[in-house]
């Protein structure tokens, strides 16, 4: 699709879509383009400036709002790690210890599977997924 801005011969500055270059030329040639406000087949192509974003103006604000991401999520995984005890790959059956013995607990996090991550919310177990941040990429 391509937006062109057209004149008319009485003045008026409107806007319209086409499927390609080709096809407003034939629709043109055609007679089958009117100005929105008179009616007019007088119409033709304004001069116009693309719409683009510049590369670094894009880059710029991705990188920024990655990197706010990543802050918090750091800040996620310092909380957890502050007030929550790693129970590892036994995070599963932890889970369902605390849920169904109704164990006291400050709090778990380790590592599970999305399929027993899923089984765990399926017995209504509360849990949530949290991407880690290795060490070494903070």
């Amino acid at each position: 699709m391509i937006k062109y801005s057209l004149s008319c011969d009485c003045g008026k500055i409107f806007d319209s879509w086409f499927s390609s270059s080709s096809e407003y030329e034939n629709l043109r040639e055609k007679k089958l383009i009117s100005c929105i406000f008179c009616e007019s087949s007088s119409v033709k192509k304004s001069v116009m400036s693309p719409n683009l974003l510049s590369k670094t103006n894009k880059i710029d604000s991705k990188t920024k709002f990655q990197k706010d991401i990543k802050k918090q999520i750091i800040g996620f995984k310092k909380f957890i790690e502050k007030n929550c005890k790693n129970v590892g790959e036994d995070f599963p059956r932890e889970a369902r210890s605390i849920h169904y013995d109704k164990k006291k607990s400050q709090g778990i996090y380790g590592k599970a599977t999305p399929k027993e991550t899923a089984e765990l919310i399926d017995e209504g177990i509360e849990v949530a997924t949290i991407p880690w941040i290795d060490k070494t990429e903070n």
